[in-house]
């Protein structure tokens, strides 16, 4: 009988057959295999880095590998070395999807098991909170604890691409299953039900279709603008909208947009969107983007200095996926040259990602752009006049600065007359407020980013 060793290294084999050298030298080769016992297989990896980027570049490969050498069907588990001296650990299952969601036949009185298709990676311990993403997250959590049974539904989550909604999304429903693991949760993206519902369409299979769906205790659908244009999936998906949101039964949607800014979505469809809550996750402003890269630098036992950690945060600002992409590639060139990550190689990295602004905003910059957006004075933008129009341009001030310079809530207050930490606070929650129904404060909002930006 082979032992795992044996058997780890005939994978090993496989790998290094369908790779590139370096490739297959900085991910693989350092994997020691631990265990193999009930179909599970165990192999310890240096990082919860190392893990992700091997499930989202090479689970494939990964996956063949194991079937040919451990047998179809095998789990793969990963542990992740904490301690080298006690061998103390933490372990996390692959996230590799093995199973297509199983429709359930029509009559059945016990309903099947099924993959729920969630990443177990994406929990709430791994997402960040900030203020970028404050009341979507506190919404998701109220909805962890009781699903169906709270004003937010559905929880409709929008944002731009690479802020952090998939991870949201997944959280909620990797925490309903642990408080409740006999709910029926699926997460499933509106182009994987679009593709579904085609292929029970051609196969005459609507109702096995509907019966699945309707099934469901929590529904996660994920790029919900992906079904513009779409008739009869949106005639499918209200059906089973109504179905579940009258059973009460959890729906959790996202979108890069908000559902006023949907296109080509029947009116039906989006008035029903807008029944729970539109929450938005913002891009993360430089406070959550430091601390989302000293999240990850602790997680995956990753040492960078202050400098190298504050020049990623202030030039990576579009998503937290470009924060990501920033790390892997830094971890990669410093693995591969043998090279220590210091500033010089991090500004080599990341101009070949996002463009580097050398000047850095500052609260005085945001005065003088408000000012002149709104043909006022600076004297009289930091004056104490409560003249409404003035009072609404002096929060859109404390909001930007807030938003697009490295400055404290108090040094932000002091530099705008003065004000204490508590008003440019208020001041902030105000604007924050509107920006979820006013399409004028945004687009005055987005006019001044542009204009400071340039």
């Amino acid at each position: 009988m082979q032992t795992i060793q044996q058997q780890w290294a005939q994978c090993q084999t496989i790998l290094a057959d369908n790779l590139t050298s370096s490739a297959y030298q900085t991910w693989f080769a350092p994997i020691v295999p631990l265990q193999f016992a009930d179909g599970v297989l165990v192999l310890q990896v240096k990082s919860q880095f190392v893990a992700e980027y091997i499930e989202e570049n090479y689970i494939p490969l990964l996956s063949a590998a194991i079937f040919r050498v451990f047998g179809q069907g095998t789990r793969l588990e990963y542990r992740v070395l904490i301690d080298s001296t006690s061998g103390a650990g933490t372990s996390l299952p692959s996230t590799a999807a093995h199973n297509q969601p199983q429709m359930a036949m029509p009559n059945q009185r016990v309903m099947p098991s099924f993959d729920t298709q969630l990443n177990a990676l994406y929990t709430f311990d791994s997402f960040v909170a900030g203020e970028p993403n404050k009341l979507a997250r506190t919404a998701g959590l109220a909805i962890a604890k009781q699903p169906g049974s709270t004003a937010f539904n559905p929880l409709f989550i929008y944002g731009g691409s690479g802020v952090g909604k998939t991870h949201l999304a997944n959280a909620i429903g990797n925490q309903v299953r642990a408080l409740n693991p006999q709910m029926r949760v699926l997460y499933v993206s509106a182009n994987t039900f679009k593709l579904q519902y085609q292929d029970a369409a051609k196969n005459n299979r609507i109702p096995d279709f509907l019966n699945f769906y309707q099934s469901i205790d929590v529904l996660i659908m994920d790029d919900i603008q992906y079904f513009a244009g779409l008739k009869g999936t949106q005639d499918t998906f209200f059906h089973i909208f109504n179905y579940l949101q009258q059973s009460r039964k959890q729906l959790i949607l996202t979108s890069d947009r908000p559902p006023i800014e949907l296109k080509d979505i029947e009116e039906r469809l989006l008035t029903r969107f807008k029944w729970g809550l539109s929450a938005e996750v913002k891009r993360p402003d430089y406070e959550l983007r430091r601390n989302i890269l000293l999240a990850k630098m602790r997680r995956d036992g990753i040492v960078l200095n202050d400098d190298v950690v504050n020049f990623i945060a202030q030039n990576v600002s579009e998503s937290v996926r470009d924060l990501e992409g920033v790390l892997a590639s830094l971890l990669a060139h410093s693995t591969l040259t043998d090279r220590e990550i210091d500033l010089q190689l991090a500004e080599q990295v990341i101009s070949h990602i996002v463009t580097i602004h050398q000047k850095q905003t500052t609260v005085g910059d945001v005065i003088t752009a408000v000012a002149n957006h709104f043909n006022l004075s600076e004297k009289l933008l930091l004056s104490s006049t409560r003249a409404r129009e003035i009072a609404n341009a002096r929060h859109i001030a404390f909001y930007l600065s807030k938003e697009m310079t490295n400055s404290s809530l108090n040094e932000i207050g002091y530099k705008m007359g003065k004000r204490t930490h508590a008003t440019v606070l208020h001041s902030i929650s105000l604007v924050n407020e509107q920006l979820e129904f006013d399409p004028v404060l945004r687009q005055h909002i987005a006019q001044l980013q542009a204009a400071i930006k340039a």
